[in-house]
């Protein structure tokens, strides 16, 4: 697993364990709408748990800009794991993140003890990687452990800059997961091996490309990067994203895949708007030839053909950031078209699933944008569940037709709410297509 040590290959007993995890879950009025990132954490703390570790949990939720922000705290996910869990997860309430309440949870911890720290995104200094709060960070233990592959590829305090000051680093289980399947991936891919970058910067992806362009068969730029090679080849890009101090290195790149035999896509064609908000008026126009007073946020419809068509024929993919500003639905076609270019939902979701930890659209995995998708015309999942279980197969069936439903997960709080029972109810609805300790995915028939 290029030579990463991992949490089974260290002793944790009555050690304080700082744990970097991926909390940044969706909150919709303080509730947790989709808990895949607290479940895929579990083994991890789990196993720390069961071997005496003092377990310190931190995270980045949603964008503070450095301040605290009460709609970003990680209060809920405290609640939510304390029940995944079966203990209680004890929540520092800090501001500035290691403040007095987490300096005094962690002195009054216990083997096997589990607290979560603050949205570490309140401190200004995390996204920069400055050395107060990693300092601030290490001071609360004797190991960490990374387990964050989503936010990986950043240098911030909370997964970089702590590792200065802590003698022991390891990944835990899912990272493992995913540097295995990287490192199988990368270094003996199935051919046609494409790789999809996507995101803002051209800048924070600069080690990507130039390492992927020595691995690849095609590599596809996409998102608000692209803007920056259409500057860089004369192009007009309105108000859209852009770092001129990258147009060198965009041209740089072109000639490098050329040198490699690399075939490198960039749009065509963009949806453009007037505004940055889903309400925006807009346009598709030709790649470099964006009119001013507008910004590109999504690729076109002859782009997301080129790219799909690229993607269909693959046999290895890896994906790194979504192709517009899929936040809003509006410019969101794109990211769902190279999404599903293997097939219907399934196929992609069979083709792609093992990359789950890559920054996809808007931090979400492939099959969590896939299952989201799948259920937009639902607003609660466990309402549909409800109906499901409650009201009989009939009711079920004209249920999962009316809205196109492919997928139904069930997870603890399902089987919390309606029962053990309700699980092989739920499973006579179609085949199961994955399933752990603490969740399931059905594939309806």
């Amino acid at each position: 697993m290029l030579n990463k040590k991992s949490v089974d290959d260290i002793n944790v007993k009555g050690k304080k364990v700082l744990v970097r995890c991926d909390f940044n879950v969706p909150l919709i009025d303080g509730k947790i709408t989709d808990e895949n990132r607290l479940v895929a954490a579990l083994p991890t703390i789990k196993k720390l748990i069961a071997d005496g570790g003092k377990v310190i949990l931190c995270s980045h939720l949603g964008k503070p800009k450095g301040q605290p922000v009460p709609e970003l705290s990680l209060a809920p996910v405290a609640v939510r794991l304390s029940e995944l869990l079966g203990q209680e997860v004890k929540f520092a309430a800090d501001p500035e993140v290691v403040g007095p309440n987490a300096k005094a949870a962690v002195a009054e911890m216990k083997d096997g003890d589990v607290i979560l720290l603050e949205n570490t995104r309140y401190r200004a200094e995390e996204t920069k990687n400055e050395d107060a709060f990693s300092k601030d960070l290490a001071s609360l233990c004797d190991v960490f452990v990374n387990d964050a592959f989503g936010t990986a590829h950043r240098a911030h305090c909370s997964n970089v800059g702590v590792t200065k000051y802590v003698d022991t680093a390891v990944v835990g289980y899912l990272m493992q997961k995913e540097i295995d399947f990287l490192g199988n991936a990368v270094n003996n891919p199935e051919r046609p091996f494409v790789a999809i970058l996507g995101g803002a910067k051209v800048s924070s992806k600069i080690s990507v490309i130039e390492n992927l362009l020595e691995k690849v068969d095609t590599l596809i730029i996409g998102g608000g990067m692209a803007y920056t090679f259409a500057k860089a080849q004369g192009g007009t890009v309105g108000k859209s994203l852009l770092e001129e101090d990258y147009c060198q290195y965009a041209l740089d790149m072109i000639e490098k895949a050329k040198a490699k035999g690399v075939k490198l896509l960039l749009p065509v064609d963009n949806v453009v708007g007037d505004d940055f908000s889903n309400d925006a008026n807009t346009q598709v126009v030709k790649a470099g030839e964006i009119p001013e007073g507008w910004e590109g946020l999504d690729i076109g419809p002859e782009t997301a053909k080129i790219f799909s068509d690229a993607v269909k024929d693959a046999k290895t993919v890896v994906w790194n950031g979504p192709m517009g500003c899929f936040e809003m639905p509006k410019f969101a076609a794109g990211t769902k078209a190279v999404a599903e270019a293997p097939g219907d939902s399934y196929t992609a979701y069979e083709r792609v699933s093992t990359i789950t930890g890559l920054s996809t659209p808007a931090g979400w995995t492939v099959h969590e944008w896939l299952w989201r998708d799948d259920y937009d015309a639902i607003s609660d999942r466990s309402t549909d569940i409800d109906s499901l279980y409650t009201e009989g197969m009939a009711i079920a069936k004209k249920v999962i037709k009316k809205y196109n439903i492919k997928y139904i997960f069930f997870g603890t709080r399902e089987k919390d709410k309606y029962g053990e029972d309700s699980k092989d109810y739920i499973k006579e609805l179609g085949k199961v297509i994955y399933e752990n300790d603490e969740s399931f995915i059905v594939k309806v028939n």
